[in-house]
């Protein structure tokens, strides 16, 4: 056999080889929404009752937002919107774990395809349906009272923030699929994880209205930035969003970057090392 034959595809080659096997699978993924609507309509039946509850239940029990310009709704959005995009990534731990369980990651691993491709496939085609979710719930937002006072270009920059998160979470969720592997545990551990994270955060009432040994915790959760930074591109200026702007856009970023640096070559090592 020549050394020609023996040499290693560039990474150029490798790369575009990964980018189109993530595309197949994340082609069969969406279209198992497509052949199973009812999941994506269940899927969206959780974020359209936060959206309710807070709206109409709790709105007025919760002191001090008559304050807000445009009331809770205005600040409420954003947030339920960023809850939603965090919510929405379980479905790429649960998705796994079915196919863990199933035996189709080992039909994918028996197969001549990148080793990230599963992975990537998979949190596009959750990316997507997301986005789909996105789209419903700002829809109904509007139905409640909720307008974008940005502008175009501040709907989108929020979108954008939004859909970065939900990538970035579908690949701590990947994570830990692959090593939770069971699919009841995988949920259990998916949502116990979550909760926590999105209750102690500014997504759904203000920090400064919380017990004081939250406030802390609750101030440097990633979610806080995630949400306050929704709301400024969403609405401007906002006296409750604590933090400059710039301050906000560069801890934003900084999470997004610090956790797919650490979840995603984790969940492809983890992945590569399944047996």
């Amino acid at each position: 056999m020549s050394a020609v034959a023996l040499q290693r595809p560039s990474f150029t080659t490798r790369a575009t080889l990964s980018f189109f096997d993530s595309l197949v699978v994340a082609r069969r993924n969406l279209m198992q929404i497509v052949r199973v609507p009812a999941v994506l309509v269940f899927e969206l039946v959780q974020p359209v009752m936060f959206v309710l509850l807070f709206r109409y239940v709790f709105a007025g029990n919760i002191a001090n937002m008559d304050a807000i310009p445009g009331g809770y709704v205005t600040f409420l959005m954003p947030g339920i919107i960023v809850q939603n995009a965090i919510f929405g990534a379980t479905t790429t731990a649960i998705g796994i774990a079915e196919d863990l369980k199933s035996g189709l990651v080992d039909r994918f691993r028996s197969l001549p395809m990148a080793r990230p491709a599963m992975l990537a496939g998979r949190a596009t085609s959750d990316l997507i349906k997301n986005f789909i979710l996105l789209l419903v719930v700002i829809g109904i937002g509007y139905l409640v009272g909720f307008s974008f006072k940005n502008g175009f270009l501040g709907a989108l920059a929020m979108i954008v923030l939004v859909m970065a998160v939900s990538f970035t979470f579908s690949w701590v969720m990947a994570t830990i699929a692959l090593a939770v592997k069971k699919l009841e545990a995988v949920q259990a551990a998916a949502f116990t994880g979550i909760f926590p994270l999105v209750f102690i955060s500014s997504a759904l009432v203000q920090v400064e209205g919380m017990v004081s040994f939250l406030r802390p915790i609750a101030r440097n959760n990633p979610i806080t930035y995630w949400a306050n930074l929704a709301r400024y591109f969403a609405i401007g200026d906002f006296p409750t969003m604590g933090g400059s702007v710039e301050h906000l856009i560069l801890w934003s970023a900084i999470w997004i970057g610090v956790l797919l640096a650490i979840f995603m070559p984790l969940s492809i090592r983890l992945y590569s090392k399944l047996t």
